[in-house]
C-alpha cells in the first residue's frame, strides 16, 4: 500500500507545483518584462520485480522559463531605435512649430517692416510713417531675438533630458550589476535550477537601458551578462558596474557631453552614444539645433548688414548723413564673441582672436574648429560638418595676421599658441541675439539721398543727367568718411560742375570741376552721344580709379558750353530715394551669394526642419512598427496566455483530484486489510 501511497503522493506535489505555477503565470500575467514559466514532469525511477518494473511516480524535472535569447535581442534593439527617433522627432516638431508658426515665426516681422519702409517711401516726410518703420523694425529684432531664446531653452531643455537620462541608466546599470551577482549566487543554479524571476528582472531592466543607449549584452560565466557600448566600452562587467555623467564641452561651454567613469578613468564618449533617448538628443542638438542657430544667426548679420550699408549712405530729415539703422555686426566685442577657446587648452596660451565678417552675401552658417599644431604656429582650420581641413598655413612671426575664408577673416590678434590648442570659430552663432536696433527718433532714418543733379536753365542741348546712384560714403580700405562727405550737411569739395567743350574722338569732351575758388578739374574724358556714359569710379579698387562715393550716368548730345551742376542735396526733405532702396531690399537677394532673399533664406531654414521633422515621423512610424512585431514575437514565446492558462488549470486540477483518489483507494485497501485480521 506504500507504494500506492507514495505514487499518489508524488501527483499530488507534482501538480500542487503545476497549479502553483501557473496561478504565478496568471497573476502575472500583466507584469513588465516577465516570462511564461511552464513545469516540466519526469517518472521517477520504477520498482524493478520479476515480472517487470513498477512506476513509483512522477517527479518536477524544472521549472522553465520561457524565453527566446534571439527575441529579447531583437526587442532591445528596437527599443533602440524607437527611443532615438521618438525623442529626435520630439525636439524636431516643437523646433519645427516653432520656426513655421505665423505668430512665432520671422516672415511675418521681416514681410511687414519692408512694407512699412514701401508706405514711407510713399510721404517721407510723415513722421507717424516713420515711426511705424521704428516700430516694424523693433518688431523684427524683437523676433529674432525670441526665436535665439526658444532656442536656448530648448537646449537648456535637452541638456536637463541628458542629466535625467544618465542618472536614469546609472541607476538600471547598478540594478544589472546586482542582479548578476545575485543570479550567480542563486541556490541549485550549478545544477541547472534558474532563478526565473531575477533573469526576468534584468531582461527588463536591459531592455529600459536599451531605451536609453545603443548597448550590446553578452553571456558570461555563472549566467551573468557583459553590458558594453556598441563600441565595447563596458557597462557591467559581471558585478561591477561603470557610471555615466555629463560635464561642460569643453569646445562649447554651451553644451554637455556624455563621459563615463570606468575604474577611476573618466572618459569622453559621446561619439559612442548612439540610438535610444540619449542618442536622439544628441542627434538633435548636432543635427537640429546647431544649424538652427547658425541659419538664424546669418540671416540676422545679411538684413542688418544690408540695411546699415543701404542707410549709412542716405540722408536724413535734418540734413545728415545716415548712421547705422541696426547694431554694427563688426563691432569688436561681436567679433571676439564669434570666438571660443577649448577649455583644454594649454594655461600658457594667450592667444587672441576675432572674426570679421567680410561679405555678409558670402557668409556660410557653419562651425569651424581652428587647431594649432607643431611650435603653436601651425594652424588647421577644420569644418565641423564635413570633418574636413579648408584651410592650413603657419602664422608669420609676430602672429599678427588673418586667415580668409568665404564671407569672413579670423584675425590672429596676438598672443602665443601651443600645440594642440584649439579654437571655435562660429560666425553666425550670437548673432540673432546680438541684433538690435540703433535709430531711435523718426528725424535720424535717412529716407532721402545726400546728392542731386541739376542742369542749367540756359542748356541748348539734348544731354540729360541723372540722378546718380550712391556707393559708400567711407574708404573701404580705412573704414574713414570719404573726403567729400567729412562736412556734415555739404559736399565738400561740391557743388561739381560737369562742362563739355570740343575734342576727341567722338567730338566732344567733358571736365568735372570743382567750386570757386579752387575750380580744380577732378574728372574728364570723351562724351559719346550714341552711348551712357559714366562720370565717376564705381570700384575704389582700380589704381588711379577717381572715386568719389557716387556716381552718375549722362545720354543725348549735350552742346559745347551745356553745364550740369552736381551737390549736396540740400533740404531734400521729400526725396524718398534711398527709401525706396531700403525697400527694395525686402526682396533683394542678398544671401548665398546673391540667390535669396530674406525671406527666401527663412524660408529654406524652415523648409530643411520641416523635412528632417517629417522624415523623423516617417521614422518613428516605422520604428514603432518594428517594436510592435518584435514585442508580438517575444510575446507569443514568452507571453501569458489567459485561455491557455485556463485550460492548464483546469487539467492540473483533475490530475491533483485523480492523484488524491489514488490516495483514498490506497487507504481503503489497508483499511480493508486490516479488517480481514480482526
Amino acid at each position: 500500500m506504500a507504494g500506492l501511497i507514495g505514487i499518489g503522493l508524488t501527483g499530488i506535489l507534482s501538480n500542487q507545483a503545476a497549479l502553483n505555477t501557473t496561478g504565478n503565470n496568471i497573476t502575472n500575467a500583466n507584469t513588465p518584462g516577465y516570462s511564461r514559466q511552464e513545469v516540466l514532469f519526469e517518472t521517477q525511477e520504477g520498482q524493478r520485480t520479476g515480472a517487470g518494473t513498477i512506476g513509483s511516480g512522477v517527479n518536477v524535472a524544472d521549472i522553465r522559463r520561457l524565453a527566446n535569447e534571439y527575441l529579447v535581442q531583437q526587442v532591445r534593439e528596437d527599443s533602440t531605435l524607437y527611443g532615438e527617433q521618438e525623442a529626435l522627432n520630439s525636439e524636431l516638431s516643437r523646433l519645427d512649430n516653432l520656426l513655421g508658426g505665423e505668430s512665432t515665426g520671422l516672415n511675418t516681422a521681416l514681410n511687414n517692416f519692408f512694407a512699412s519702409l514701401q508706405n514711407a517711401a510713399e510721404d517721407p516726410t510723415s513722421l507717424p510713417q516713420r515711426q511705424l518703420v521704428l516700430s516694424e523694425a523693433q518688431q523684427v529684432v524683437n523676433r529674432f531675438q525670441a526665436l535665439n531664446q526658444e532656442f536656448i531653452q530648448q537646449r537648456e531643455s535637452i541638456k536637463t533630458q541628458m542629466q535625467q537620462g544618465v542618472k536614469d541608466g546609472n541607476t538600471l546599470i547598478r540594478s544589472i550589476a546586482e542582479l548578476n551577482l545575485a543570479i550567480s549566487e542563486s541556490p541549485g543554479i550549478a545544477q541547472g535550477r534558474m532563478p526565473n524571476e531575477l533573469l526576468d528582472k534584468r531582461d527588463e531592466k536591459l531592455r529600459q537601458l536599451s531605451e536609453l543607449v545603443n548597448i550590446k549584452v553578452t553571456p558570461t560565466d555563472g549566467s551573468q551578462v557583459n553590458v558594453s557600448l556598441s563600441n565595447g566600452l563596458s557597462l557591467v562587467v559581471g558585478s561591477n558596474a561603470a557610471t555615466l555623467g555629463t560635464r561642460e564641452n569643453a569646445e562649447d561651454p554651451t553644451r554637455l557631453e556624455f563621459t563615463l567613469n570606468n575604474g577611476g578613468r573618466i572618459l569622453n564618449i559621446d561619439e559612442q552614444i548612439t540610438g535610444g533617448k540619449l542618442g536622439g538628443l544628441l542627434r538633435f542638438d548636432n543635427e537640429g539645433l546647431k544649424p538652427a542657430f547658425d541659419e538664424l544667426g546669418r540671416i540676422a548679420i545679411a538684413l542688418s548688414d544690408t540695411v546699415n550699408q543701404q542707410h549709412e549712405i542716405g540722408m536724413d530729415l535734418e540734413g545728415d548723413l545716415g548712421g547705422l539703422f541696426f547694431t554694427d555686426i563688426n563691432s569688436i566685442e561681436i567679433q571676439r564673441s564669434r570666438v571660443v577657446a577649448d577649455g583644454n587648452n594649454a594655461l600658457s596660451s594667450t592667444g587672441q582672436l576675432a572674426v570679421e565678417i567680410t561679405d555678409s552675401a558670402a557668409l556660410p552658417a557653419g562651425r569651424w574648429t581652428l587647431q594649432f599644431s607643431g611650435d603653436g604656429r601651425n594652424f588647421e582650420l577644420v569644418d565641423q560638418a564635413s570633418g574636413k581641413t579648408v584651410n592650413q598655413g603657419r602664422l608669420p612671426d609676430p602672429v599678427q595676421s588673418e586667415i580668409s575664408m568665404p564671407g569672413f577673416n579670423i584675425r590672429v590678434e596676438g598672443g602665443t599658441f601651443n600645440a594642440g590648442d584649439k579654437y571655435l570659430i562660429q560666425p553666425s552663432r550670437n548673432a540673432a541675439q546680438s541684433i538690435g536696433l540703433v535709430v531711435s527718433r523718426e528725424e535720424d532714418l535717412a529716407f532721402a539721398s545726400p546728392i542731386r543733379a541739376t542742369s542749367a536753365a540756359n542748356n541748348i542741348g539734348t544731354g540729360k543727367i541723372d540722378q546718380g546712384a550712391m556707393l559708400d560714403v567711407r574708404n573701404p580700405f580705412t573704414n574713414s568718411l570719404l573726403p567729400g562727405f567729412q562736412t556734415s550737411g555739404e559736399l565738400a569739395n561740391g557743388p561739381l560742375t560737369v562742362s563739355f567743350t570740343v575734342g576727341g574722338p567722338t567730338g566732344l569732351q567733358y571736365e568735372v570741376t570743382e567750386a570757386p575758388p579752387s575750380t580744380q578739374v577732378v574728372a574728364s574724358g570723351d562724351y559719346d552721344p550714341q552711348q551712357v556714359n559714366t562720370l565717376f569710379e564705381e570700384n575704389p579698387a582700380i589704381a588711379g580709379a577717381l572715386y568719389q562715393g557716387f556716381q552718375f550716368r549722362m545720354t543725348g548730345e549735350p552742346a559745347v558750353g551745356d553745364t550740369f551742376t552736381i551737390g549736396y542735396n540740400s533740404n531734400g526733405v521729400s526725396d524718398n530715394r534711398n527709401a525706396g532702396l531700403l525697400a527694395a531690399l525686402g526682396t533683394a537677394n542678398t544671401l548665398n551669394g546673391g540667390s535669396q532673399s530674406f525671406s527666401e533664406g527663412y524660408a529654406g531654414l524652415v523648409e530643411d526642419i520641416g523635412v528632417k521633422t517629417r522624415q523623423s515621423q516617417l521614422d518613428v512610424d516605422a520604428g514603432k512598427t518594428l517594436l510592435e512585431q518584435s514585442t508580438n514575437q517575444r510575446e507569443s514565446v514568452s507571453g501569458v496566455n489567459l485561455d491557455e492558462e485556463a485550460g492548464r488549470l483546469i487539467q492540473y486540477q483533475a490530475a491533483y483530484n485523480a492523484s488524491a483518489q489514488v490516495m483514498s483507494v490506497a487507504q481503503d485497501l489497508f483499511n480493508t486489510l486490516l479488517q480481514s485480521f480482526r
